[in-house]
């Protein structure tokens, strides 16, 4: 792995003074299971989310000067969310470097959404802690600027499903609500299905990690059906 964790340096341009932060970045919860010495990625995931959205907030709002708070915020959402992180992860190989259970590895964990998001989030939050704020920055920014330019180019509306659907049925006079269908999965991996009802007519099922993203897929479909 010494050996894969310096490609993996490579491809983010950074260099660590302490290997150990990226280890901890790369170390899935269900890893710790089976070597109980280990440190899983939760913490760092938490602090990296942050870290992400404060990096780019600022860039946003230095450089996109004729949008306003509104459409800012969906530019950043659409670049933080789990889709955009995910398109980081697969940029990076990020599936070949965690360390997972023998069960996770077996089920596809390599390759689930919520695993390669949380683990991008993780690493930005390892090269904060190993280099500051400005090392993180300039990682932060080669992985995305390409998708700050490319969302901001088109109206942020079109990534808020919710919103999009909710303007078109206010426009005609309906009514829309989000039916929980199912949830499951374990703490750190939950999987919730979600219906959305127009007037109580069923428009689409949407699957996401969270409520909010199976909300949103949710609305898509709906949009797809409906909003031309």
């Amino acid at each position: 792995m010494a050996d894969k964790l310096t490609l993996l340096q490579k491809k983010l341009d950074y260099n660590f003074k302490n290997i150990t932060f990226l280890k901890n970045a790369l170390t899935h919860s269900s890893y710790i299971n089976e070597f109980k010495n280990a440190k899983c990625n939760e913490r760092m995931e938490f602090l990296g989310d942050s870290v992400l959205s404060v990096v780019v907030s600022e860039y946003i709002y230095n450089h996109l000067k004729n949008s306003d708070e509104g459409d800012l915020s969906k530019i950043r959402a659409s670049v933080v969310c789990e889709d955009g992180l995910v398109k980081i992860a697969n940029e990076l190989s990020l599936g070949e470097y965690l360390y997972l259970s023998r069960g996770e590895d077996l089920n596809g964990g390599r390759k689930r959404k919520s695993i390669l998001s949380d683990a991008t989030e993780a690493v930005f939050a390892a090269i904060f802690l190993d280099g500051g704020i400005e090392e993180a920055k300039k990682v932060i920014l080669k992985f995305t600027i390409k998708y700050i330019n490319e969302y901001s180019g088109k109206n942020p509306k079109e990534f808020d499903y919710k919103t999009k659907l909710q303007e078109f049925v206010q426009n005609e006079g309906k009514e829309v609500r989000y039916e929980p269908l199912s949830e499951s999965g374990p703490d750190h991996d939950k999987h919730f299905v979600f219906r959305v009802l127009i007037d109580d007519i069923p428009y689409g099922d949407g699957e996401g990690t969270s409520k909010k993203k199976a909300e949103q897929a949710a609305a898509k479909i709906a949009c797809e059906k409906l909003v031309k």
